[in-house]
């Protein structure tokens, strides 16, 4: 239940008790003195006072109390049905003694009420006290505040449960996932690193020219090292590798200039903090637009623009390479890997030929800094 729907309810159940222990009141013979008015107040406070029983059990234990005290006093013989109510509250909120305490004093007060109501006789006294809050009616109230406090309190521990259970498997998973990527990656791409290397300090050593695609699969097995490391470190939660981002696209332009790409970069606007999801977005949407370019466009040059807004960061990646509206390749999996990423974030991505040729990939990712 929602907490305006319980207020609204709260509110309902005051106004009727209220009115039940004011029309009680009213049945009862009265002669009108200021004492009877004061003893109808009593009546229509205790009542609505329950309308805070959720916000402020033991004020309004302590309240209803009171003016049951006061109007069995002033010579109404009216049940403390708001106590009653009051009781069940308190003990819900899960506060049993002050409840017992509270209770043991009304079960005492009561007839010294009555007494100083007029009656005479201590017999009829207890008789009336015990007619205003019956143990057993008291007894229930508590019972049922108890057993309903028991019964949120499994229903909050069955929660609690399911959810630690379902980050138990998710951690599971997310293990099983890196020891996978771990048994099945790590090895072969160690073996291309090291050859590579190897065969480029042997040609240097010799005084062989190096070739170029060899110096790039020597850069591209210590980067994929770098990327499993960082992939495998946040499977583990393992926070000691920092994410790569936009401060990394950098890095990404002058690798390809390494392979004989005319790559430049622009970076517009004021640089704001971006949220972590989106700064690591930039990162591989850069680093897949200049993988493509490397690997498929036959491009010479390629352009990296980034564009800083308030609200929205652009990405426009470009080249010159053979693309063309008519042959427009068909999407692989690093497209669908960047179009999956951006619209994750809310964003939007083109992917496409050029019409003057070349390919460019332009994304618009928002930028929620209340997040």
């Amino acid at each position: 239940m929602s907490g305006g729907r319980s207020g609204v309810t709260d509110c309902a159940i005051a106004v009727g008790v209220a009115a039940i222990l004011v029309v009680t009141g009213l049945s009862g013979q009265h002669s009108g003195t200021n004492l009877d008015l004061l003893g109808y107040a009593l009546l229509t406070i205790g009542g609505l006072t329950l309308a805070a029983r959720r916000r402020a059990p033991v004020a309004v234990l302590a309240v209803t109390g009171l003016c049951a005290v006061g109007y069995q006093a002033a010579g109404f013989d009216v049940p403390a049905v708001a106590y009653l109510f009051a009781v069940y509250a308190a003990v819900r909120a899960g506060h049993r003694t002050v409840t017992v305490a509270a209770s043991v004093t009304m079960l005492a007060a009561l007839p010294l009420a009555a007494l100083a109501s007029g009656l005479h006789d201590t017999g009829e006294a207890f008789a009336r006290a015990r007619g205003a809050l019956e143990l057993a009616w008291l007894i229930a109230a508590g019972a049922a505040g108890e057993a309903l406090r028991q019964a949120e309190r499994r229903a909050d521990e069955a929660e609690r449960t399911r959810e630690e259970t379902a980050r138990h498997r998710a951690d599971e998973e997310r293990l099983h996932i890196a020891r996978e990527l771990h048994d099945s990656l790590t090895h072969q791409i160690s073996i291309i690193k090291v050859q590579a290397e190897v065969a480029v300090h042997v040609a240097r050593k010799r005084g062989e020219q190096v070739p170029d695609a060899l110096l790039v699969i020597q850069e591209a097995g210590r980067e994929a090292t770098r990327e499993l490391r960082a992939t495998l470190g946040a499977l583990r939660d393992d926070d000691t590798t920092p994410p790569r981002g936009l401060d990394h696209v950098p890095e990404l332009v002058e690798r390809a200039r390494g392979i004989g790409l005319d790559a430049t970069l622009t970076i517009e606007g004021r640089r704001f903090d971006v949220p972590a999801a989106v700064d690591r977005t930039v990162y591989r949407i850069v680093q897949e637009a200049l993988t493509n370019i490397a690997r498929h466009a036959d491009a010479a040059t390629a352009s990296v623009r980034i564009e800083c807004r308030p609200d929205v960061l652009a990405i426009r990646v470009e080249d010159d390479g053979k693309a063309t509206p008519d042959s427009a390749p068909a999407p692989g999996v690093g497209l669908l890997g960047m179009r999956e990423r951006v619209t994750a974030l809310g964003g939007r991505l083109r992917a496409e030929p050029r019409g003057e040729g070349g390919f460019t990939v332009q994304a618009e990712l928002p930028v929620d800094r209340t997040s």
